[in-house]
């Protein structure tokens, strides 16, 4: 009798140690550049499907998000990248860090979103755009005049009113200098940037940040993104967001699984659920072109003509040619950039 009231909390406790491990949540490492006021509604949106699964996010800007992983590459430590610019994930394919893998439902997004391997190594989620964030109110007080194109930004008249951000730290950045380099040849979008760079008051290692100083009246004039000025305007900045002349530079969030993980089934889970159409729904709260056709919503005060604007970019230049261009750029630039 005594051995039966022994064994009997013993299995018990063996019976809620199983059941324990059976419930226990998968935790996964994932590496984000995602806007960190989203990546909450983010982990919580998957888990109302994937209970099981906790995403623990690790966040920074693109270029820092980028750096680390090539310096880990040897000794991984993320599962899943979410929410990487598709230049910096084809850097990171072209050095063997990435899974293959092609999740359920991908053949419903649109095809520019999805790496052209077979089977992909990474799938969009969505664009981002570049415009021109000008805070009305404090341009009014200094007499500038609106810019409506790349070139206006030389004029004297905005000496020392222009922020952008540096495309070492940015992915915005970087798709500002490369798209500048597409557009107008290397020589003259070198050219451009010289004569650019008088005008600026300094580099930010956030690609929403000069959208926000602008919309803040720190400065009359930030190089962003467009959604960031949609957004700014939609909460009641003074802001107009310019689509400049001669189009604008883009580039998406994607999703990427890391070569080695030893979560691979919740890292498919997750990329799987990542193409679905309730994230590309909620990915249409934060941007205005998203991966899957016939889900992205007009996005209030969202500039008219920015999607026709969008230069035919060209990733793999891009990515190829990152280090070099991020190198010039330094040597070039950095002396007006914040301190990091």
């Amino acid at each position: 009798m005594m051995g039966k009231v022994l064994l009997a909390p013993l299995a018990a406790a063996l019976v809620a140690a199983l059941s324990f491990s059976a419930t226990a949540a998968t935790e996964l490492t994932v590496y984000t550049a995602v806007e960190a006021e989203d990546l909450k509604r983010y982990a919580d949106t998957f888990n109302e499907d994937h209970p099981d699964i906790k995403v623990n996010w690790v966040r920074d800007s693109t270029g820092i998000v980028t750096a680390k992983l090539l310096a880990e590459k040897n000794n991984p430590q993320a599962d899943v990248i979410w929410g990487l610019a598709a230049t910096s994930l084809l850097l990171l394919k072209s050095e063997g860090m990435l899974e293959p893998y092609a999740p359920k439902g991908v053949d419903l997004l649109d095809e520019k979103f999805i790496d052209k391997s077979d089977p992909p190594t990474w799938t969009g989620m969505d664009a981002w755009v570049a415009s021109v964030c000008y805070n009305t109110v404090e341009a009014g007080k200094l007499n500038l005049e609106p810019p409506t194109s790349w070139k206006d930004l030389t004029d004297p008249m905005y000496k020392g009113h222009v922020i952008m951000p540096n495309p070492n730290s940015s992915g915005t950045g970087f798709l500002d200098v490369s798209s500048w380099l597409q557009m107008f040849g290397e020589e003259q979008g070198w050219q451009y940037m010289d004569a650019l760079h008088e005008n600026i008051a300094r580099y930010t290692h956030s690609g929403s940040k000069p959208c926000k100083l602008a919309a803040a009246g720190e400065i009359p004039i930030g190089v962003s993104f467009a959604f960031r000025g949609a957004k700014s305007k939609a909460a009641g900045a003074p802001l107009e967001v310019i689509v400049p002349s001669e189009g604008v530079g883009w580039d998406m969030e994607a999703t990427a699984i890391v070569a080695g993980t030893a979560n691979l089934a919740a890292a498919q889970t997750l990329v799987d659920w990542s193409v679905t159409k309730k994230a590309n729904e909620m990915y249409n709260t934060g941007y205005a072109v998203v991966a899957m056709p016939g889900v992205a919503k007009p996005v209030p005060h969202f500039p008219e003509g920015l999607l026709d604007a969008m230069i035919d970019n060209d990733f793999e230049f891009a990515a190829n040619n990152r280090k070099r261009i991020l190198e010039e750029w330094q040597s070039r630039y950095d002396s007006k950039s914040d301190p990091k």
